[in-house]
């Protein structure tokens, strides 16, 4: 074979060879879950709230990928308090998605109806599936000043913590996840430096 056909040769097995899968950027709703123990974020800085009246709500996702970005005593909490109910939410739901959810009054005698929070994804209306109370006296409906019930609350179907959702109580809803996604981008790209990768 002379040297400019072997070139060529050369030239074409090149070409057809396949795109370096790493060098390609992969979405951030498929990105391995980051290492535990690295995170820095508050709690309060991955939880959603809604004021209603008298009546706080704080909503705060339990994922995984979205916890392994806080400090590493709180996410142990959250990772602990999830995987308690994790046999229970996947007996509810074929995709269980959990949150932990309370309840706060800022005036006596408020009321609160815990089925009427909701989530709103892509186009979808999620409804919980089930509630897990975490204080003893979540079940009833009206709470006392300074009061605060919290609960797991379980949604079915696949939610991309990547993409925007609101959350949804009665006639009040916040869209507040959407300022919230950068922070965890921010955080997951620190994660991984301290982790060495």
């Amino acid at each position: 074979m002379n040297t400019r056909l072997l070139a060529a040769c050369l030239l074409l097995a090149c070409a057809a060879a396949p795109a370096d899968p790493a060098a390609a950027p992969v979405p951030a709703s498929q990105d391995p879950l980051v290492p535990a123990g690295f995170g820095t974020l508050r709690q309060d800085e991955i939880t959603v709230s809604i004021r209603e009246g008298s009546l706080l709500i704080k909503v705060t996702p339990m994922d995984e990928g979205v916890i392994r970005l806080l400090a590493p005593d709180t996410y142990q909490r959250l990772h602990a308090l999830a995987e308690n109910r994790r046999a229970d939410a996947t007996a509810a739901a074929s995709e269980p998605v959990l949150f932990l959810v309370s309840f706060f009054s800022y005036q006596p005698n408020t009321a609160f109806q815990q089925e009427n929070l909701q989530l709103s994804y892509q186009g979808r209306l999620l409804q919980p599936v089930a509630v897990f109370p975490l204080t003893t006296g979540f079940g009833r409906p009206v709470l006392e000043q300074q009061e605060n019930q919290s609960a797991i609350y379980v949604f079915d179907g696949r939610l991309d913590f990547q993409q925007r959702f609101v959350v949804r109580y009665g006639a009040t809803d916040s869209g507040d996840w959407t300022a919230i996604i950068p922070k965890l981008d921010v955080e997951r790209a620190k994660v991984r430096a301290r982790a060495g990768g």
